[in-house]
């Protein structure tokens, strides 16, 4: 469950389905849970208690000093952005790139080569966050009993777990997208029915349903075919529920060492203690999984927050939870994790999680050390993290690693598809960044609704991104960006504008919303590899 802050996150699922086999449990986790002050009540949440260090004036103004602090830092962090006022003032460019119509057709060859549909199938293919219905291959004449509210960035950590969920049943559903209160107004029809304004909510039949554990358990009541939990009265569902509990003492320990600026070396050793044990547990398996027989609602349970967790402490705490080889079933279920088709469309970046988290929670605290700052440089894209040519992806990558790796020939004709069949909503959007801020901001400082484009320079943009997306498509600045020059010998096309442009993209393109995390990244470096040969 989530609050429109995300500042309050509520009991795991099964909370309430505690079975009487309790001395089941594994012994990692029962040592555990006297050092983790896990209360083995159903109707208890965990009791580990948050560092809120720092909160000198109260609750609210720590609220507000930390989201002011949040938004300066971001502003000035992402990515390096040029600047109109800077070297390129009086620098042009000619138009040389193929026209949108072209490009079209080079994307439709190129996916035909690959033996990729014309399209996505977006009802019935691999998991997209662009889908609005899925129906998994049921009748077209079918209408989905279920109507799932979920929020437009895919920043909700309480969404993905249902969106998992849905996804991995193969439950037919509808999409209504709906805004988050930090970057952006929420329907009126929505808050009609839901009036705390709280995501996700979930229509059932027509029933409305708004709380995630509720939601979880309705979707396990109502469509049993593929269920993700044991039976009900059984050792393993005892320990599915213990594990749930531990989810939550884990996501507590995150948000006390966080959140907080002080007693940085005692909240670390505290979450680490956590992990200590989550780790524990997954070893205990025979498989990757969180439970001996397998893939479960455990396993979508934890995954939100182990995902932001280890983006989130790499940005803000220089540390490195990921392939660190301390946490060997940790590893080994993140592997698993990400080779599941499901998860492969759901699945978000370090980059995204780092800017789209405080304004969620009020605020991140930096800890400022040398790794601190190194891996906030390299997950913002700062020196060679977002230039060609970009090292290879793998498992070992650092400061994120990338479980399945990458095929940058796909993930470069992913990047281009976006644009081209996006182009002039995508070169609109990119305009902003030369036009004029918005009148209304909001809390998220890399969302501004209520900017508009700087109209008298989209000819410029619209030029820049169509040259970018032909060497998306070629390849040729991939492999020999210092080779691939843009023509500032003949052009009239104003360079400043245009490369505040692409800068103002690059640092908005969102995981999974617009691609996937391959594909982002070599987007952002031709974003970056244009800007860079403008000033050579």
């Amino acid at each position: 469950r989530t609050s429109p802050s995300h500042a309050t996150m509520h009991s795991a699922v099964l909370a309430s389905s505690t079975s009487t086999h309790a001395s089941a449990t594994p012994r990692p986790f029962a040592a555990g849970r006297a050092r983790l002050r896990v209360q083995s009540s159903p109707s208890s949440r965990p009791i580990v208690r948050a560092n809120a260090g720092g909160l000198g004036g109260g609750f609210s103004a720590a609220l507000d000093r930390l989201r002011r602090e949040a938004a300066e830092a971001m502003q000035g962090a992402a990515g390096a952005a040029p600047s109109s006022a800077g070297t390129l003032v009086g620098v042009s460019f000619a138009d040389d790139a193929p026209s949108w119509d072209a490009l079209e057709a080079r994307v439709a060859e190129l996916r035909a080569q690959h033996g990729l549909p014309v399209v996505d199938d977006l009802e019935n293919g691999p998991a997209n966050p662009k889908a609005l219905l899925r129906r998994f291959d049921s009748s077209p004449d079918d209408e989905p009993r279920v109507l799932f509210y979920r929020d437009h960035a895919a920043w909700c950590p309480y969404c993905q777990k249902i969106w998992m969920q849905l996804e991995e049943k193969r439950i037919p559903y509808r999409v209504e997208k709906i805004n988050m209160r930090c970057y952006g107004d929420k329907k009126p029809s929505f808050t009609a029915k839901v009036p705390s304004g709280m995501l996700p909510v979930m229509e059932i039949d027509g029933v409305l349903i708004t709380d995630s554990a509720a939601i979880a358990a309705a979707l396990e009541r109502e469509f049993p075919e593929t269920p993700l939990l044991p039976e009900d009265g059984t050792p393993e569902r005892a320990r599915a529920s213990d594990l749930l509990k531990l989810e939550r003492a884990l996501f507590s320990r995150w948000m006390g060492w966080l959140t907080s600026g002080w007693a940085d070396g005692q909240n670390r050793s505290g979450f680490e203690e956590a992990l200590d044990i989550v780790d524990a547990e997954l070893r205990a398996t025979p498989g990757p999984y969180f439970l001996s027989s397998g893939f479960s609602l455990v396993d979508i349970t934890y995954t939100p927050f182990l995902e932001r967790m280890a983006a989130s402490l790499a940005y803000y705490k220089g540390f490195k939870m990921e392939n660190s080889g301390r946490w060997a079933g940790l590893d080994a279920w993140y592997g698993a994790m990400a080779s599941r088709a499901t998860y492969a469309g759901i699945k978000s970046d370090y980059y995204t999680h780092c800017h789209d988290l405080p304004p969620q929670l009020g605020g991140c605290e930096a800890n400022g050390d040398e790794e601190q700052k190194a891996m906030r440089a390299a997950i913002d894209g700062e020196g060679d993290a977002w230039r060609l040519p970009l090292a290879p992806l793998s498992a070992a990558s650092s400061p994120e690693p990338s479980w399945t790796g990458e095929n940058a020939e796909l993930d470069r004709l992913e990047a281009a598809c976006a644009l081209v069949r996006n182009a002039n909503a995508v070169v609109r959007f990119a305009a902003r960044g030369c036009g004029k801020a918005g009148t209304r901001p909001v809390s998220a400082p890399l969302s501004d609704p209520t900017a508009t484009p700087g109209e008298e320079h989209i000819p410029a943009v619209d030029a820049a991104m169509r040259r970018v997306a032909h060497e998306l498509l070629e390849g040729s600045a991939a492999a020999k960006p210092a080779e691939a020059r843009v023509d500032t010998a003949a052009g009239s096309l104003a360079g400043a504008p245009a490369a505040d442009a692409l800068a103002y993209l690059r640092d908005r393109v969102g995981v999974p919303r617009d691609m996937k995390y391959p594909a982002a990244r070599q987007l952002r470096a031709h974003l970056n590899w244009f800007v860079d040969a403008l000033e050579a």
